[in-house]
């Protein structure tokens, strides 16, 4: 065992970054982590104009779609929660004043969702201000004991974040000792390398960034960073959209030398922009202890039962009646066509890009300025001329070893922004796998019959009353949505969970109001006058009739089954003469003294067909 151990020396380990199924290098990195510092003070508390949320009850439906969030896609993420501008403390041996602890750094459960719960609404507000209510404000004792929170935590951690929610640009009113206090911890923060955002929300005569925060909060850390935004967050929408732009670490999936010739390489990292959503693998559970388990997996030699090394066991292939027996070297270096990475080969127009040549999913590449300086000037420079050209790149794709390469086409992306200035599209290419030639076959078309001009122009109009504008995020799986919800009403003892809305139903009523006439009219267009589509359709045969013969079943002399289908005429002459012939009357001695009995036999008449059976 101890030999075994010196080949895998982490298998007994718990190494939980192993579960992630998150892609790329997470599972080298470590965990993301998240805290929240909300600002406590009274002015959060205060409603906005025309019954709207407080500044304070749009944060916390924000923290709380985070959890629920984290809980479903990332549980062995850690995320705290932590008020300032209090009047009770609550942190370790209470060393700092007006700062309260709600959450621990830890992963968050359905225990942490139902506390959130308690801050919500009015009741919401009243709770808060019975347990922690609002008192003095110092930032920087607030970010000191979120950096403790950091310190005590001896996980691996990959991703530091710390977001403020607050209505303040000014939270210490002009006193320069704290705000120096606030500044040096901040700048203590980023460089153990948390990072830092501002969440401002709207307050009245607006919110000055420049006063104090813009200090405060870290640099973008490159260029798909979205920055310090100006504009303070007024609909809950908005602040989930900032919230949610941030609060992952984009997370590359490989990263890839990108070869333009012999002697030009650049790095870059290779990004996965949409994947199927689908329900968690299930968890084995020890049946007595209700706690996870763990594959382990040995083998053993067949003869003496001791336990194989990976250099104990080779690869044979049998070549010419001979096995011939290969390393595992060996055979990993058969497989090995070239090392991973991107090879330029050419560029050609984008109208040679048919959209059959869309195989599989695209996924999406970006320079990786930390592996190679000058990947992103160099990048910048050749998505820009594809771009200005309309050409795409033509590459060779090797995305691991032992992995056989593919022809993929670079289209290039510019980036695009919103109304608000928020990043709407990433710069960088599209990678979209190109088949081979005998991934493409020619399939003889069914040749049915041609539409009249008349019905084609009627179902035009039909087409143009119904277009809408696709959207494919305004479509949730509806099977996903009550199986979470599910989830959610099991962990938070609701007693009953929410109901969803199938959104890929039509919308009957509304497409009858556009259509109006048009549907009856194509329909006699097409469709015969007598035709009825809610008509039953015609009786299907039943499962064991046969056309023009008849089915016995009847007992033979050793009392066992046994059938007998004869082709006969279907008419009552033949049907006779064939009883008789056979001996199955069921008046006949023939069946007595078998130990059987015989009830009777039954003839069914149905369409010139018929068909006997006989009850014992």
């Amino acid at each position: 065992m101890a030999e075994w151990r010196k080949y895998y020396p982490n298998e007994d380990d718990e190494v939980e970054e192993d579960e992630e199924d998150s892609g790329g290098d997470y599972k080298l990195s470590g965990r993301d982590s998240l805290v929240f510092l909300v600002d406590a003070s009274k002015e959060m508390f205060i409603k906005g104009e025309d019954g709207e949320p407080s500044n304070f009850d749009m944060t916390m439906q924000c923290v709380r779609s985070v959890y629920t969030s984290k809980i479903i896609s990332s549980d062995k993420d850690l995320v705290a929660l932590v008020f300032y501008g209090t009047e009770q403390s609550k942190n370790p041996r209470n060393s700092f004043k007006h700062v309260y602890i709600y959450h621990d750094l830890d992963s968050p459960g359905s225990q942490r969702v139902l506390d959130i719960d308690k801050l919500l609404g009015e009741k919401g507000a009243q709770f808060a201000e019975k347990t922690m209510g609002s008192g003095e404000t110092s930032l920087g004792d607030a970010l000191w004991c979120c950096s403790n929170l950091y310190s005590d935590i001896k996980l691996r951690l990959s991703h530091k974040r710390l977001m403020i929610f607050t209505c303040r640009d000014d939270p210490h009113g002009g006193d320069g000792a704290k705000d120096r206090q606030a500044r040096t911890k901040a700048a203590d923060l980023k460089e153990t390398g948390v990072v830092i955002d501002l969440m401002h929300l709207t307050k009245p005569g607006g919110f000055d960034v420049s006063l104090f925060f813009c200090d405060i909060v870290s640099p973008p850390e490159d260029e798909s960073e979205l920055g310090l935004q100006i504009e303070p967050c007024r609909k809950l929408e908005d602040l989930q959209k900032r919230v949610r732009a941030k609060e992952l670490k984009k997370r590359s999936q490989s990263r890839l030398t990108f070869s333009l010739g012999e002697g030009v390489n650049l790095a870059v990292g290779v990004y996965v922009l949409a994947r199927t959503a689908t329900k968690p693998s299930a968890v084995k559970l020890h049946r007595d202890t209700n706690e996870p388990v763990r594959t382990k997996t040995r083998y053993f030699h067949a003869h003496n039962g001791g336990i194989l090394l990976p250099n104990d066991m080779k690869r044979a292939q049998v070549y010419g009646k001979k096995q011939i027996v290969m390393e595992k070297d060996e055979v990993d270096e058969i497989k090995k066509f070239d090392d991973p990475g991107l090879v330029l080969m050419g560029f050609k127009p984008m109208d040679r890009l048919k959209l059959h040549h869309h195989i599989r999913p695209v996924l999406f590449i970006y320079p990786e300025e930390e592996q190679i300086s000058g990947s992103s000037c160099m990048f910048t420079a050749l998505l820009l001329k594809c771009s200005e050209k309309n050409l795409f790149a033509l590459c060779r794709y090797i995305p691991r070893c032992n992995t056989p390469p593919r022809f993929v086409a670079l289209v290039p992306q510019r980036e695009e922004l919103d109304q608000g200035q928020t990043q709407a599209t990433p710069p960088g290419f599209h990678v979209i796998f190109l088949p081979f030639a005998d991934d493409i076959r020619t399939v003889d078309a069914h040749v049915g019959p041609t539409a009249s001009d008349e019905q084609v122009d009627k179902m035009k109009e039909i087409v143009h009353k119904l277009r809408f504008k696709y959207k494919s995020d305004a479509f949730e799986n509806p099977v996903l949505q009550q199986h979470y919800r599910n989830l959610e009403a099991l962990a938070l003892n609701m007693l009953e969970p929410e109901p969803i809305e199938d959104l890929t139903m039509p919308k009957v009523q509304m497409m009858d109001a556009r259509l109006g006439p048009l549907a009856q009219e194509f329909k006699d267009l097409v469709y015969p006058p007598d035709y009825n589509p809610e008509g039953k359709p015609a009786a299907k045969r039943k499962t064991g009739e046969i056309s023009n013969g008849l089915t016995l079943i009847y007992y033979n002399l050793k009392g066992t089954f046994h059938m007998s289908i004869h082709r006969v005429l279907c008419n009552t002459v033949e049907m006779n003469r064939f009883l008789c012939h056979d001996n199955l009357n069921p008046h006949n001695p023939f069946f007595r003294g078998t130990g059987t009995t015989c009830a009777h036999a039954i003839v069914f008449h149905s369409n010139k067909m018929l068909m006997m059976a006989l009850y014992v």
